[in-house]
């Protein structure tokens, strides 16, 4: 298998030679960045779209946009390098090289947050209603931004040789990220891995929440009741699939995966944030 090949074996899929990055007048450019940058985009046409149609101003959310990506690119990889302290300690420099990958959700997803409540603060609007307008986008968008993953061959999971089966060249992998399980099963001779494709099964679970909050919008009963789906219905499907990943964070000192600790903190918060709001919307009544 040469390095740049990918292959889904058992779907009789097979890539050759897919390209980690392009080249235009001189300038290299990372598909990583590229995909990262097309989904922030469709979220934000998400977002516009969506304020168009409830009759709010969009260029209140062009404006947020700015300070969002921002702040998301930087809560994104201030996450990561936190819970990955011990790749980064002796390589202070890497922390810049963001084509190399290494982007938490997570913590993109708290700095948005952090940074809608802020900025409503500050232009004294809801931030329940922009929550609740924009949360499409956002999960639309990282369902666009995995296929970044794709291209850089990373966020896959334990070894794995059934029907979605994912094969990757061993040097085109980061050694990291190959577990003893999955070097185990490695063939005698072979230079590929059979791995779970877990950017895979995210971005596809991302389309499902996606098409469960426009489905939800016209029923929802309050203010900040798509947020909670989304923090519940992304918090349970990440909580899955991280416990599958090989390129897992963990918390400092254990060996527990901290995504998978807060998409089960997202998961039950929502859920009892929601039944406890419309408990006392209904009392009210």
């Amino acid at each position: 298998m040469n390095t740049g090949d990918i292959a889904f074996p058992n779907l009789g899929i097979y890539l050759h030679d897919v390209p980690k990055s392009f080249s235009v007048f001189g300038f290299n450019i990372a598909f990583y960045g590229l995909i990262i940058g097309l989904g922030v985009l469709a979220g934000l046409l998400m977002a516009v779209y969506m304020a168009k149609i409830t009759g709010q101003n969009p260029d209140d959310y062009w404006d947020f946009a700015i300070y969002a990506v921002i702040f998301s690119i930087i809560g994104g990889r201030i996450y990561y390098v936190i819970f990955a302290w011990d790749y980064y300690k002796d390589d202070l420099a890497g922390i810049f090289r963001l084509r190399n990958g290494g982007m938490a959700i997570y913590g993109a997803v708290i700095a948005a947050f952090i940074t809608l409540f802020v900025y409503c603060k500050v232009k004294k609007k809801n931030p329940l209603l922009m929550g609740d307008t924009a949360i499409p986008g956002l999960i639309l968008g990282q369902a666009v931004g995995r296929w970044g993953n794709f291209m850089n061959r990373e966020v896959f999971g334990e070894y794995y040789d059934g029907l979605f089966s994912m094969q990757l060249p061993v040097d085109a992998v980061r050694a990291r990220d190959i577990s003893d399980n999955i070097a185990a099963h490695i063939p005698e001779g072979a230079n590929y891995i059979n791995v779970h494709p877990t950017f895979l099964y995210e971005s596809v679970w991302n389309l499902l929440v996606f098409a469960a909050l426009l489905c939800f919008r016209k029923h929802k009963k309050f203010h900040g009741e798509l947020c909670l789906i989304y923090l519940g219905g992304y918090g349970l499907g990440r909580f899955i699939i991280e416990g599958i990943r090989t390129d897992t964070l963990f918390i400092p000192g254990t060996t527990v995966p901290v995504s998978q600790v807060l998409a089960l903190l997202m998961f039950v918060f929502a859920v009892g944030a929601d039944i406890l709001v419309r408990i006392k919307m209904k009392h009210k009544s």
